[in-house]
């Protein structure tokens, strides 16, 4: 079992930048990021991706709703995945969430993944 643990949501202005942190138990996953509206965190299954990277980093997926403003990356030496926001929108407000999976996490819908975080919040405002 893989525990994730998210940090770095906040509220910002539009416009600005954010990142987002995953720390992992353990590494040598695949790593992504979903996010979902604020209040319909009950339903993973509408959880959208973001973004994923390969667990040797030469695969990255961006999804077109947010490519050039967010990247993403990984330092394996702290089992940790990144999420760099920037040019905030105010419909990127929501909940993300890391994942973590033993093969390639793509944008599929319903996600397919084998460990979640428990969410951070990240609200965007003018």
């Amino acid at each position: 079992q893989v525990l994730l643990t998210e940090s770095g949501g906040g509220s910002v202005q539009v416009g600005d930048s954010l990142t987002l942190s995953c720390s992992a138990s353990y590494g040598g996953y695949d790593m992504g990021w979903f996010r979902q509206a604020p209040g319909k965190e009950r339903d993973w299954k509408e959880r959208k991706f973001v973004a994923s990277i390969s667990a040797t980093s030469r695969t990255i997926m961006i999804s077109d709703s947010v490519r050039g403003r967010f990247t993403i990356s990984r330092d394996d030496d702290k089992f940790t995945a990144y999420l760099h926001m920037t040019n905030l929108r105010s419909e990127d407000t929501g909940v993300y969430y890391c994942a973590s999976r033993s093969g390639r996490i793509a944008e599929v819908s319903p996600p397919v993944v084998d460990h979640w975080g428990k969410g951070t919040l990240v609200t965007v405002s003018t």
